[in-house]
């Protein structure tokens, strides 16, 4: 999923110019990024217009088949009919879903997830932790909404839903029925399956979380009952299997097992549906609705969207690594003159990644854009299906190109190697960030502010952590996306470039279709590069450390050496967060000398006693920002010698910028 954080962006934003500023004025261009910010810049007036609007294509009925080989254990299997009661909101459903026990005992409990429910009261786990927002995205009065089961039965007819019990292992929350637990008539033995039919019901909130309508806009995600994953011994460093159970949370997002999606949906006749998959017959219209029967395999989710707005265009893509592919673009009226910048954008996105990471096996890729209202829907991913964010405008920047290239990484890091975001949200959303940042670079020549965004972590926390033992959405956010993501850029700059991507692609290859954790990610670093990196897993990722590297103190002394005068400059440079790796520091003479060194940084602290025939001016530790971890830039820099008009001058701007910060928080 894609963030939004626009006025702490701002905020942040704002107090590195002022310090860029003051300590230019004082300190020379020690300060000086260069990089540029990356935030949704505008696009500038002399970018080339978007072209005219061609007309729509009609939707066609593609007929295609499925793959002949499995590519993943495909445990669970799920046939649906759904159909869409648009004056109500309402889903009305019949599901019968197959489970194969992959472990090696016997099975006598299965849980599901029943994620609409997170809706239906203020009191639901979901809603206390979320406080009704999801980034910028507030709750409506409309915005409640439920599932209910109506029937729980086995293939002879026998029910179970007197056997059907909510639980909250999470929290103990008793007004949270977001998971299910059921108690089956016999258990299912290893490599055995059991099957189980049921009706259900789901009424669509007014969306700001995912799923949900906003005028005859519908998105439904996580909008059928969903089977949790049952993790072997070994999965995710687990010693014993079981069952992974957890709630809905208001940070976190979703894990599931991989399987076979065969799923009928009705909606009226005057609508269009974008969906996981490809539709293996063409639709059916009767009695003024539609049926739209779709097929996906191999993935472990299924989302769709309908409205008789959409602008539909299809092109197909191929490249080395992407056989054939069919992009499809559901648009909104307001952005359907940016048909091309979409599937520039998604073409762009999908051949790096296939470049970089490997293949996207898939035959569609379906991208979706909500209308304005609509954004509680929009930069959310599904397996071949993501949403862009909505059409508020009709001038957007490159967050129209960043929000399609982040969803469609995670096609790679949610879609394929399906991490437990319940559990370890970074695999998916940092990875997700780094791949992004690659491609936006790549592609649009647009860069990332790293020194920025290590300054705007204020408050960094451990990354493998359950997703709501952050602090806030924003906390969550704030680590899970970005500093997941400059730790995985710090391995790189510690590494470079090529054995990075070395890293990443092994790391893919090997776990996708497998549920990874973040021990198997650390492996595989240490198998590329021939080296151990506990130390830096330690501070980074299990714990909440960044890297700080600072000169704490300057002493100019005149010596006499050979009847000459001399100046001995005694430079302390201290460490006072984690450990990054090599750091480079710089002294800048009087003299005009420049004079570096490379510390390697491990110890606490070093002093540094040069003698030179000129005084120093100046020191400088990490002066290109290489250690992008290092989120306080701000004593980074010293100078010998400071004059009481500086001094006086960069005392006041202080005061006044924490004064400035101070009265911004109270947003």
């Amino acid at each position: 999923m894609n963030p939004r954080h626009a006025k702490r962006f701002l905020l942040f934003a704002l107090v590195a110019v002022l310090l860029g500023v003051t300590a230019r004025q004082g300190f020379g261009n020690a300060w000086v990024s260069q990089y540029t910010y990356a935030s949704a810049p505008a696009t500038p007036d002399t970018a080339p217009k978007p072209p005219a609007v061609q007309p729509a294509a009609p939707e066609p009925d593609s007929v295609m088949q499925p793959k002949p080989v499995a590519l993943s254990k495909r445990v669970t299997e799920y046939h649906i009919d759904v159909q869409l009661q648009e004056s109500t909101h309402m889903l009305t459903g019949e599901q019968t879903v197959t489970w194969i026990n992959p472990g090696k005992q016997q099975v006598s409990e299965m849980y599901f997830h029943l994620y609409p429910n997170a809706f239906r009261s203020k009191s639901t786990t979901f809603m206390r932790e979320s406080g009704g927002q999801l980034r910028e995205d507030r709750a409506t009065s409309d915005s409640t909404g439920y599932m209910n089961l109506l029937t729980l039965e086995t293939t002879e007819g026998y029910s179970l839903l007197p056997r059907l019990h909510f639980v909250q292992p999470d929290d103990g929350n008793p007004n949270d029925l977001t998971l299910a637990k059921l108690r089956l008539p016999s258990p299912v033995a290893p490599g055995k399956s059991v099957t189980l039919r049921m009706k259900f019901e789901v009424k669509l909130p007014e969306v700001f979380a995912r799923m949900g309508y906003s005028g005859n806009f519908v998105m439904a995600g996580q909008w059928f009952p969903k089977l949790c994953v049952y993790e072997t011994a070994g999965t995710r460093g687990r010693a014993t299997e079981g069952w992974n159970v957890h709630q809905y949370h208001g940070n976190s997002e979703f894990y599931s097992d991989f399987g076979i999606y065969s799923v009928n949906i009705n909606v009226p006749a005057a609508y269009k549906v974008a969906a996981t998959g490809f539709q293996t017959k063409a639709s059916i219209v009767s009695e003024g609705r539609k049926t739209y029967p779709f097929y996906a395999d191999d993935v472990h989710d299924f989302g769709w969207s309908a409205s008789p707005d959409f602008v539909y265009s299809e092109e197909p893509f191929s490249t080395e690594s992407i056989p054939g592919v069919r992009i499809k673009l559901y648009l909104d009226p307001l952005h359907a003159k940016y048909k091309d910048r979409y599937m520039h954008a998604a073409k762009s996105a999908l051949a790096k990644y296939a470049q970089w990471y490997g293949a996207y096996p898939y035959s569609t890729l379906s991208v979706v854009v909500p209308p304005k209202g609509g954004n509680g829907a929009g930069g959310m991913e599904y397996p071949t299906l993501i949403t862009a964010f909505s059409a508020e405008n009709d001038n957007p920047g490159y967050d129209l190109e960043r929000t399609v290239v982040h969803e469609i990484g995670h096609q790679y890091w949610y879609g394929m190697i399906a991490s437990n975001e319940f559990e370890e949200a970074w695999l998916d959303e940092g990875f997700t960030s780094y791949a992004e940042d690659k491609v936006m670079e790549s592609e649009y020549g647009v860069s990332p502010n790293l020194p920025v965004e290590a300054s705007y972590m204020t408050d960094p926390a451990p990354l493998k952590q359950l997703s709501w033992s952050y602090h806030s959405n924003n906390h969550y956010a704030e680590n899970v996306y970005m500093r997941a993501k400059l730790v995985l850029v710090g391995i790189e700059k510690q590494v470079g470039d090529a054995t990075m991507r070395k890293i990443m692609r092994t790391y893919f290859q090997k776990y996708k279709f497998k549920h990874p954790s973040t021990a198997d990610f650390q492996r595989v670093v240490e198998l590329v590069t021939k080296t151990k990196w506990n130390d830096y897993f330690s501070h980074f990722v299990y714990g909440d450390a960044m890297s700080d590297y600072s000169v704490a103190s300057i002493h100019v002394t005149p010596v006499k050496q050979d009847g000459q005068t001399q100046y001995e400059s005694v430079v302390l440079i201290k460490k006072t967060g984690g450990s990054f790796g090599p750091v480079s520091i710089l002294f800048h003479f009087a003299d005009g000398t420049v004079m570096p060194k490379v510390w390697d940084g491990q110890e606490a602290h070093i002093q540094y006693k040069i003698v030179h025939s000129a005084k120093l001016l100046w020191a400088a530790v990490d002066p290109q920002n290489d250690n992008v971890l290092d989120n306080k830039h701000i004593n980074n820099f010293m100078k010998a010698e400071i004059e009481e008009k500086t001094r006086t001058r960069w005392s006041v701007g202080a005061a006044k910028l924490i004064e400035s910060i101070l009265s911004s928080l109270a947003w």
